[in-house]
């Protein structure tokens, strides 16, 4: 049986199943002559390269959009005065 190759390109996708080293992972996510996506270093497609300044403004506007669900759902709960028990509905068969 042949062996399958452990990396290589996939309808465009690159995946890479070698034995990640230390170095191998640290270099991968720090390419300074390299676009905003590199290869992963381990698995199947892309990551952020953090040697360039837009991956970096992709962290950030992630993190403040996580920041404001996460404030955003316990805000309207105190503003509301709701709570989370039950609640009784009242129908009328008129």
């Amino acid at each position: 049986m042949a062996d399958k190759p452990e990396s290589g390109d996939l309808f465009g996708v690159p995946y890479n199943f070698e034995r990640p080293s230390i170095r191998r992972l640290l270099s991968s996510y720090w390419q300074p002559g390299e676009g905003m996506l590199v290869e992963k270093p381990f698995g199947i497609g892309y990551t952020l390269n953090l040697a360039n300044w837009r991956s970096w403004a992709v962290l950030v506007v992630a993190g403040a959009l996580l920041f404001q669900e996460r404030n955003a759902g316990s805000a309207s709960a105190e503003a509301d005065g709701s709570e989370d028990g039950p609640v009784e509905v009242i129908v009328d068969d008129d």
